[in-house]
């Protein structure tokens, strides 16, 4: 007998967000740009360490150029929905490595998430 799905299931994952960050007025202000990179990086996503993922990615998979992908993580960063972990490094002679980012609605090294984007009040 074939195993049963789960009805949410489908190939590829599935990403869960708090009804009450999608229905904050800190995510519905976001730039749309923003908003877009916010599910990218959670499809990125894992407990047990930061999510690496560059402006470069962000050009090519919302299809906008560096000045807007810029604009989004700085967004994100400034309403409290991400936290840089390690700058970029770039260099031809040896490993390149994108910025890391902690998500703070979700956990983070085993530990339970910080929530800074619910402190953010439109007046900031």
């Amino acid at each position: 007998m074939a195993k049963k799905r789960h009805p949410f299931r489908k190939k590829g994952g599935v990403l869960v967000i708090p009804i009450d960050l999608i229905l904050s007025e800190n995510y519905r202000t976001l730039y749309r740009y923003s908003q877009q990179l916010l599910l990218l990086l959670q499809v990125h996503w894992r407990e047990d360490r930061p999510v690496a993922f560059g402006v470069r990615e962000v050009e090519r998979l919302l299809n906008c150029d560096r000045r807007t992908a810029m604009k989004a993580f700085d967004e994100l960063q400034k309403r409290g929905f991400i936290v840089k972990i390690d700058e970029s490094l770039f260099n031809s002679r040896t490993e390149s490595r994108s910025r890391t980012w902690r998500l703070t609605w979700l956990p983070y090294d085993w530990k339970s998430p910080t929530e800074e984007w619910e402190k953010w009040t439109n007046e900031n």
